[in-house]
């Protein structure tokens, strides 16, 4: 087992397991896809002196097996055999270049986001978590702040594998960082769980780099077409496309007045003209009003939207070669979901699913969990009634009888009990919950004690909480002390849910992609949504490797289980035909 190092903290340089330096990306290539296709380690040409080293001995980061009900020795998400483990600085610098050379890796450790779940786990939340800063820490040393430089720039990529100065001659600083995590993990709480989060997370940087490369098929002409038909012709610069002016005219014609409606401060002040004051400008408080002025207001508001995050500049920008290709931020989100640095990939309005359309003799393979978050509450709690539930395909109609038959009523339940929803009928329906499932509903209280108490929680995998900030302590401790003691038990209350719902996709995710035969691709994610990009003579293969990965992930997270955490794959040649 070779554990390659790259982009070690405070150089450029890029180690190799037996010697040499990688002058260029296309050394480093060669000697990546040399390690990937087992032909074993060799130096990459190069000058010795300039102190490419092997790291002997380097302990393997992945995670070999979960403990849980029946849980056997299971291997680690995305775990590619005997291929190398790649260890490195962080993948966001280094991966894209490979990716350009025509490389991809099995499997790597991602120092930044390893310590980044370690600063979390050790009540740090917020501390800089390069491996630079990591290196600093060891050795007393001051902590320079996180680069918060945009990912995947040319600039910050050759940077970050080719400085002008040579890497120090050895590993040290590199190995001392990994040495130390692989210590710090060995020392929490299971160690086995905390080492399969590193593995999804580090498998997540890998994917998030390949769909970043490959993008999601976007017709532009489509695109172009849908504009036009929503919008009108493409305006000049500076300019309100023809149908958003005509309804910015309706607006101003239905107050009397000429207003911005882009601006939500004139939109107030013309309500309040009008005698019907609203208490803010979002489409649910002003569907309640009765004027003449709402419903075109509502139309320009709604394809404004479309016109200024999804419209022609947008597309100029994110859209290349009928692609996609958005950069995604892994764990951008406390609870461990993804985020994106630009192009708004998470955020895909369900009119524009109709230009996401597969090649000619491919399809798009999409596919999404059913009520993932109450079937993690299911495993995670150990909640024999509600276990049984979540072994149904409708989780909720399997829940109804509790509820007097009503599935709804069943719904509702659970997820105030997630969310800590207090109004309309959730009280009475909560009663019901603690009374026939008191394991989970004392799993999510006890976790929103906690919040409330001041104290830090985890996901089922390790991932935890920030701790409370310096303003809610001094409100907690005044008058309004019980209402900001309430906000962050429910925070709480669903991050413990949440955060490892966002770990069974993870790892999912990680599985399925070893699982893909090529040339099928992964060219989305969205919290609990997947999607292949595929020739279509391997759709059914996909939708089998889809539920085959599903269960992968259940059992990686939660062993023996009887819950069941189904996944709706279909083959679709749009992407708007699989709603």
């Amino acid at each position: 087992m070779h554990v390659a190092v790259a982009a070690g903290p405070g150089s450029g340089g890029v180690l190799l397991p037996a010697g040499g330096e990688a002058r260029t990306v296309a050394d480093l290539a060669a000697a990546v896809r040399e390690l990937e296709t087992g032909s074993g380690a060799r130096a990459v040409p190069g000058a010795p002196e300039s102190g490419a080293r092997a790291v002997p001995g380097a302990p393997e980061s992945g995670a070999r097996a979960v403990p849980g009900p029946g849980a056997g020795r299971e291997a680690a998400p995305g775990a590619a055999g005997g291929r190398p483990r790649w260890v490195w600085a962080d993948t966001r610098a280094v991966y894209p270049a490979l990716l350009d050379a025509g490389v991809r890796v099995g499997r790597c450790h991602d120092l930044a986001l390893t310590e980044g779940l370690l600063l979390g786990y050790e009540g740090r939340y917020g501390e800089p978590r390069s491996a630079a800063a990591a290196h600093a820490r060891l050795h007393g040393l001051p902590v320079p702040d996180d680069d918060h430089q945009a990912p995947g720039g040319e600039r910050a990529r050759q940077a970050a594998l080719f400085e002008d100065e040579p890497p120090a001659p050895d590993a040290g600083p590199v190995a001392e960082v990994l040495a130390d995590q692989l210590r710090r993990i060995g020392a929490t709480a299971d160690p086995h769980r905390f080492r399969l989060l590193v593995a999804a997370e580090s498998a997540g940087a890998l994917i998030a780099e390949e769909m970043s490369r490959d993008g999601m098929p976007w017709r532009r002409d489509a695109h172009d077409a849908l504009l036009a038909e929503l919008l009108g012709p493409r305006p000049v610069h500076g300019m309100r496309p023809a149908k958003l002016q005509a309804l910015a005219d309706q607006v101003s014609a239905a107050f009397g007045t000429p207003f911005n409606p882009d601006s939500p401060q004139q939109i107030v002040r013309a309500f309040k003209a009008a005698g019907v004051p609203v208490a803010s400008t979002r489409a649910h408080e002003i569907k309640k009003v009765d004027h003449p002025g709402v419903a075109p207001l509502l139309t320009y508001k709604e394809l404004a939207r479309i016109h200024s995050f999804h419209g022609w500049a947008w597309a100029d920008q994110w859209v290349r070669d009928d692609r996609f290709r958005p950069e995604y931020v892994v764990g951008g989100v406390v609870s461990g979901r993804w985020a994106t640095s630009g192009g708004g990939a998470l955020q895909i309005p369900k009119v524009m699913r109709r230009v996401v359309v597969a090649d000619e003799g491919w399809t798009l393979v999409v596919a999404d969990a059913a009520q993932l978050e109450p079937r993690v509450l299911a495993a995670m709690a150990g909640d024999g009634g509600l276990a049984r539930a979540a072994g149904e395909a409708d989780l909720y109609q399997a829940l109804a009888g509790a509820f007097g038959g009503d599935r709804a009523h069943a719904k509702i339940a659970m997820l105030s009990a997630m969310y800590g929803g207090t109004s309309g009928d959730a009280p009475t329906l909560l009663a019901v919950m603690r009374q026939r499932f008191p394991q989970a509903y004392r799993f999510v209280e006890e976790a929103a004690r906690s919040g409330e108490e001041g104290r830090l929680v985890r996901s089922w995998l390790g991932r935890t909480c920030p701790p409370p900030s310096a303003r809610w302590k001094e409100l907690v401790s005044g008058p309004e002390g019980r209402r900001a003691a309430r906000d962050r038990g429910r925070f709480t209350r669903n991050f413990v849910v949440q955060a490892t719902a966002a770990e069974w996709a993870l790892s999912l995710l990680a599985v399925l992609r070893g699982l893909l035969p090529d040339p099928a691709r992964l060219v989305f994610f969205q919290h609990d949504e997947v999607m292949v990009h595929c020739p279509a003579e391997l759709a059914e293969e996909v939708v089998a490797a889809v539920g085959r990965a599903a269960g992968e992930a259940t059992r990686l997270l939660f062993g023996a289980t009887p819950v069941r955490f189904p996944m709706q794959a279909v083959a679709v040649r749009c992407y708007a035909d699989a709603k």
